[in-house]
């Protein structure tokens, strides 16, 4: 093969090879660390089992209460297509996703906690908030907190697979609202919701933040804290090994559901959809019901986010912003998220165009299939698998402090790296579907075809993935706790640590700075990114 047939598979062929050294040399160093006595002795504990029985428990339960609780208000939405505020209700349904983890666990302590706003509301009638918060209730709080708007958005567009001539025909046979819903929506939620459910699932149970923070103790603690313990605090490679492969066996299994049942359902061409022609939209009672269940949604999400800015701007900022060390802080999560945006970008597009290029010059699908399918081998893999293994190796040639920001980066590029890639693939493909003749005609290939043709086409929904990655990567608390040695490595790392010391007034305000500062670089990104000339 000469380089010339080369030329199209060299930049995927890369970015696969440094992703598979990058997870292939993680688990084996995972593997290494699982000595036989330490893997027996961590078999038959029974502490081993309860880790994983409660993982998969509260990770059912929240993914049910979650999605339970977002059909009724995807129903609202999709029945209520026209009213003031909509768009913008949304569009800000959206900020849990961008919002670093640690910073929406404040938000949720400061609603939900001893000293919170609910409580502060209920005393005066002598009534306090009837739960726990630290404990499996505040873990399903958090979850739900997440993903009911994720779920929400995710089931919206099973609405619009249902036809003008659908209501019209139920409206015909005279059909109740009930029967609305049994007959004609929930075969449309039934093709969306298997996918939303594993999303959801594996979301929820690879959650670390969230459970470290709100778990309470041995009896709430996940896979994930387990390692992040056996790691920091007792410092047992061999029992961290061991837990990183039970969930990289249980993650797979996921991921093998995920890819099964997570399609893309594209409408009918020609086939009109109104939902105002659905016959119980004028109905007093839905219009109701609709309202109570948009505005209770709208208020379980956005008040942590408003008490979150109020206990900020009521905190010492000044103290607090002139702080070095947050700046510090700042400066390495910024680091950490423009090395790992950078990479994560660099893989996506080598190996979308290498995906191309088989599919449309050589006829490959099954190898432009396998190419994508590297490429989200992170499904499979959680960060903190990864990091782990990452974590032993620098542990054992002494490198834990001078690499610490470098292995950081990478595990957030490779966890970003399957969803920028599920962005700009399609539009890829869709390019040279349009103009690979052109192309070929015109002699332009490599930088001069990505400069004029491609990067005009992809620059919209690659600046919103790769901002939505740098944003994620700025925030994360996950790997950075695990490499931590000083309290303050990344600023969501010192914001816990704060939390933990229970300095609230100076944990509110880096709060507040942390979720600016993340909102900020997203916005920057975008845009930029967005308004990039060829």
């Amino acid at each position: 093969m000469n380089t010339r047939s080369l030329r199209g598979l060299w930049p995927g062929l890369i970015a696969a090879l440094l992703l598979t050294v990058l997870i292939a040399g993680s688990l084996a160093a995972v593997g290494v660390a699982s000595r036989p006595l330490s893997v027996a002795l961590t078999l038959f504990d029974p502490y081993f089992f309860e880790v994983i029985r409660f993982t998969v428990w509260q990770a059912a339960l929240s993914t049910l209460i979650s999605v339970a609780l977002a059909i009724p208000v995807a129903r609202a939405y999709a029945r209520r297509p026209v009213f003031a505020g909509r768009t913008i209700l949304i569009t800000l349904m959206g900020l849990p996703v961008v919002m670093p983890v640690i910073v929406a666990v404040f938000g949720i302590v400061a609603v939900y906690g001893r000293a919170g706003l609910l409580n502060a509301v209920l005393q005066p009638a002598g009534l306090a908030v009837p739960f726990e918060l630290y404990g499996l209730t505040g873990i399903l709080l958090a979850h739900t907190f997440f993903n009911l708007p994720l779920a929400v958005r995710l089931l919206l567009p099973a609405w619009e697979q249902i036809t003008t001539e659908n209501w019209r025909t139920a409206g015909t046979l005279g059909m109740s609202s009930k029967q609305l819903f049994r007959f004609v929506e929930w075969p449309a939620i039934s093709a969306f919701l298997p996918g939303v459910i594993v999303i959801v699932f594996l979301l929820c149970f690879t959650s670390f933040a969230v459970v470290l923070t709100l778990g309470g103790g041995p009896s709430a603690t996940t896979i994930e804290v387990a390692i992040y313990q056996a790691l920091r605090f007792e410092f047992d490679p061999g029992q961290a090994a061991v837990l990183a492969l039970a969930q990289l066996l249980l993650c797979t299994c996921i991921a093998v559901l995920l890819i099964r049942w997570l399609r893309v359902l594209t409408p009918t061409p020609g086939r009109k959809r109104d939902p105002r022609a659905r016959p119980d939209a004028p109905m007093r009672l839905g219009k109701i019901l609709d309202s109570v269940a948009i505005i209770l949604c709208s208020l379980f999400v956005f008040a942590p986010i408003a008490a979150l800015v109020s206990a900020g701007l009521r905190g010492p900022v000044v103290s607090v912003i002139l702080d070095a060390g947050l700046w510090q802080a700042a400066a390495r999560s910024l680091g950490i998220a423009v090395t790992a945006t950078s990479v994560s970008a660099a893989m996506a597009f080598g190996l979308a165009t290498t995906a191309r290029s088989l599919m449309l010059e050589r006829k490959q699908h099954r190898a432009k299939e396998l190419t994508l399918l590297i490429g989200s081998l992170t499904l499979a893999v959680p960060p903190m698998v990864i990091g782990t293994g990452l974590f032993l190796i620098a542990l054992r040639i002494s490198l834990v402090g001078s690499v610490t920001l470098l292995m950081i980066a990478l595990v957030n590029a490779v966890m970003v790296l399957p969803y920028l890639l599920r962005s700009i693939t399609p539009v890829l493909i869709s390019s040279g579907q349009q103009y690979q003749k052109l192309c070929a005609q015109l002699g332009l290939a490599g930088w001069q075809r990505f400069r004029r043709i491609d990067w005009p086409m992809i620059r919209r929904p690659a600046a919103f993935a790769l901002a939505l990655g740098g944003a994620l990567s700025f925030g994360d608390m996950g790997v950075a706790a695990l490499f931590d040695t000083t309290g303050h490595i990344t600023l969501p790392v010192m914001l816990y640590h704060r939390m933990s010391a229970y300095r609230f007034d100076e944990a509110a305000v880096t709060a507040l700075v942390l979720v600016l500062m993340c909102v900020t670089l997203f916005w920057i990104l975008d845009r930029s990114l967005s308004r990039c000339p060829s």
